[in-house]
């Protein structure tokens, strides 16, 4: 469960309209270890048409004499798996987060974002500002942005 300002968020519509994603917080409760990053509410994915949708475009077509190359993808947009979500898997210091049972987890949001460049922004702040890169025994970040590592903090 994620929790905001003491508030806990279960649902979508808990998390104010217009809201794009937000950044987090996942504290490993038994060290005291902690994660910053962000999570999109929605996914986006281009998906195949089927026979029915091509057929249906052929048709249409036809009755509005248009012409031009036929679409064989959709976009589809679905909710994220933000309820379960515990980091992402390419961080390999997360693998001791995801072992644990939910219970030993507290998962907080910092903050919302309400487009993809505000959300980036807002991680890599709380990330900067927190110093995750200099801490490694505070925080499992390894990098900030794929361009920032630990190895070239402590030099």
């Amino acid at each position: 469960m994620w929790i905001y300002k003491e508030k806990i968020i279960k649902d979508i519509n808990d998390f104010p309209e217009g809201c794009f994603g937000f950044v987090y917080v996942l504290t490993n409760l038994e060290n005291n270890k902690k994660y910053i990053g962000k999570k999109n509410l929605y996914s986006k994915q281009n998906k195949k048409l089927g026979k029915k949708e091509l057929e249906n475009i052929k048709e249409e077509r036809k009755k509005n004499k248009t012409r031009g190359k036929l679409p064989t993808k959709k976009l589809v947009v679905k909710e994220s798996s933000w309820k379960n979500y515990r980091g992402t898997n390419s961080n390999k210091q997360l693998d001791e987060l995801h072992k644990l049972p939910e219970d030993k987890i507290k998962k907080e949001i910092i903050s919302f974002a309400f487009n993809s460049k505000q959300l980036t922004y807002r991680e890599t702040q709380n990330q900067f500002e927190n110093k995750v890169l200099e801490n490694p025994e505070l925080y499992y970040n390894a990098n900030i942005l794929g361009k920032f590592f630990i190895k070239d903090v402590m030099v």
